[in-house]
């Protein structure tokens, strides 16, 4: 009787799993990051300062050169560093965002490399989340706690693998299914492409729906786990650089 009723239970779990949407990218943003354009970065960042001061003493936008002219003209004034991703302008994150991020595993620090849960939030290319297991982290997972007021989600955007450069991409394991699960229950699974950039995932508004009760919100939590993996080159470690979010109730 039992071994009949365990069968039931298993065939039960595997039919509601199977309901579960699989998503395939909304859109797509392709990353051509590398450290020889972060120097070209910097530089064009100490000859905007420097145009500044001539600016502050007096000059005329009229008296720059052509080169400095473009150079104003094309700078991100909210960026602050070569691998931001949404730097210090206006969004979904000026009303809230996630307050801890931790995860079932995290691999060891390699040389001068971390690779914290945090790091797959910190609104940053550069840094990269790495699950800590032996394998390739099936089963491992990053939870995103949110305070029960947060503003709402409606854009989840995933950064996969670590896309410092092409080469740190393809030696790293990158995840091919994404599982989400809202509160312990599962809302999605992403099927991401192995490419080097940003996948946006649409959903309708996740988070609290009572905006007229937040008083009473209970912090909610998204989960992430890794269901299947590209493997890389060299090493079994799966990366993920960036999971953030866009939404609604900022504003």
């Amino acid at each position: 009787m039992n071994f009949l009723v365990s069968i039931l239970f298993a065939s039960f779990i595997s039919w509601g799993f199977s309901q579960v949407k699989e998503r395939q990218p909304d859109s797509i943003e392709l990353l051509a990051l590398n450290q020889e354009d972060e120097k070209l970065y910097h530089a064009d960042k100490v000859v905007l300062e420097k145009i500044w001061e001539k600016l502050k003493t007096g000059l005329k936008y009229a008296d720059l050169s052509k080169e400095e002219q473009a150079l104003l003209d094309n700078q991100v004034e909210t960026e602050e560093s070569y691998w931001d991703i949404i730097g210090g302008g206006c969004s979904w994150y000026c009303a809230g965002g996630p307050k801890e991020v931790s995860a079932s595993s995290f691999l060891v620090a390699q040389g001068e490399n971390e690779y914290y849960p945090e790091n797959a939030h910190d609104l940053n290319y550069e840094y990269a989340w790495a699950e800590g297991v032996a394998g390739y982290g099936i089963g491992e997972y990053l939870l995103y706690t949110f305070e029960g007021a947060s503003p709402r989600i409606t854009e989840i955007k995933v950064v996969n693998g670590a896309v410092l450069n092409e080469e740190t991409y393809k030696n790293n394991a990158r995840v091919k299914k994404l599982k989400i699960s809202y509160n312990d229950e599962v809302i999605a699974i992403l099927n991401l492409k192995d490419i080097r950039g940003t996948q946006s995932f649409k959903f309708d508004a996740i988070g609290f729906a009572d905006r007229t009760n937040l008083k009473n919100a209970k912090d909610w939590t998204l989960k992430f786990e890794i269901l299947e993996v590209y493997k890389g080159l060299k090493f079994q470690n799966t990366v993920i650089s960036e999971i953030y979010f866009d939404g609604i109730d900022h504003h």
